[in-house]
């Protein structure tokens, strides 16, 4: 059985940690959103870019250049909706879509990667092509996918359960909770 003599504990997100202790340790959005107000730091951006934004004011050099702000979405579609209704530019996954690729493609319909991609891509194609487009990519969309860096919760489950393949979500989510609150590097010095 091994011990935790000596092991570090997670300090709490505030303004005495520098940057590179910041990013040394696993931080839900919620926390890094609470640090960014103490400290006056815009929150929007996603996790990612806000980490880099409160490593920077933590210690105090620039923040990187903030990414060109999109567009909003715009027009959005509204019921009733069929295969011929085009898609406009900015569109969402929404619920009106949801519902309209239910009802044509069945119970199974979800929005993953491709149908999310088709969605926002597809402007000036019709529902019916993204019913097509769903049919096309099942095949690809069984494959395991890449999940995102900013999904770390995600792929920690994926990973865990290949290698429990009979463990129990309890299991994992203690194991994730292990995880999380050990630091990601050798500490700072």
């Amino acid at each position: 059985m091994s011990s935790n003599v000596g092991a570090e504990v997670r300090p709490e997100p505030s303004a005495a940690l520098s940057g590179d202790e910041l990013a040394r340790w696993y931080w839900t959005l919620a926390e890094l959103t609470a640090l960014a107000r103490d400290l006056g730091v815009p929150r929007g951006g996603g996790k990612v870019a806000l980490t880099e934004r409160l490593r920077a004011a933590l210690d105090g050099v620039a923040p990187p250049a903030a990414p060109p702000r999109t567009r909003s979405a715009g027009r959005q579609l509204t019921a009733p909706v069929s295969g011929a209704t085009v898609i406009p530019e900015g569109q969402r996954c929404s619920q009106v879509l949801r519902e309209y690729f239910r009802r044509e493609i069945g119970p199974a319909f979800h929005f993953d990667s491709p149908m999310r991609t088709f969605v926002a891509e597809g402007a000036g194609r019709t529902l019916a092509d993204g019913v097509v487009h769903w049919h096309a990519t099942r095949r690809a969309a069984a494959q395991g996918q890449e999940i995102g860096s900013q999904f770390e919760l995600n792929r920690f489950l994926r990973d865990w359960h290949a290698e429990h393949p009979a463990g129990r979500r309890t299991e994992a989510l203690a194991a994730w909770r292990a995880h999380r609150d050990r630091p990601r590097g050798p500490a700072a010095g």
